[in-house]
């Protein structure tokens, strides 16, 4: 077995805790509502959970990401079809209205009676995923129009 040596290990551990861009699927809405969600995404937190914001793959103003496993934010979303039931549930964290959609790995937040559809994606390792909520609520109001407010 070949001998490493101590710069060497230190590069390979360097190397297996870095962490690239997110891969964050990037949306498609109309110009309208691609430059609101611009701003918004621009004005979104240095940190969610105490994580940092990094670069998501594709590149997009429309999306950003925090820690890893990378916590997803991207606007311009569509509404889930399960929020057109009318017993889909609304909660509010700090005056946002959120519909919570949990999934394998964690759960999908999209803001209800918002301009634009945000969506955030938390994973597990997060719990409670909802608190990342808490974090960006002050940015959504800001920089998302209420339209009408979670009932």
């Amino acid at each position: 077995m070949p001998k490493l040596f101590p710069a060497a290990l230190g590069l390979l551990l360097l190397a297996g805790c870095s962490t690239g861009p997110a891969p964050v699927p990037v949306p498609s809405p109309g110009p309208e509502i691609a430059a609101a969600c611009t701003t918004l995404v621009q004005a979104m937190p240095a940190k969610v959970l105490d994580e940092q914001r990094r670069a998501t793959e594709p590149v997009s103003p429309l999306t950003t990401a925090y820690g890893d496993p990378a916590i997803e934010v991207t606007c311009g979303v569509a509404q889930p079809a399960e929020m057109a039931d009318a017993q889909s549930q609304c909660f509010e964290v700090n005056g946002v209205g959120w519909f919570a959609k949990q999934v394998g790995n964690g759960f999908i937040f999209t803001t209800i009676g918002r301009k634009l559809n945000l969506e955030i994606a938390v994973p597990n390792r997060y719990a409670p995923e909802a608190n990342a909520l808490t974090d960006v609520s002050d940015v959504i109001q800001q920089h998302n129009t209420i339209v009408f407010p979670c009932t």
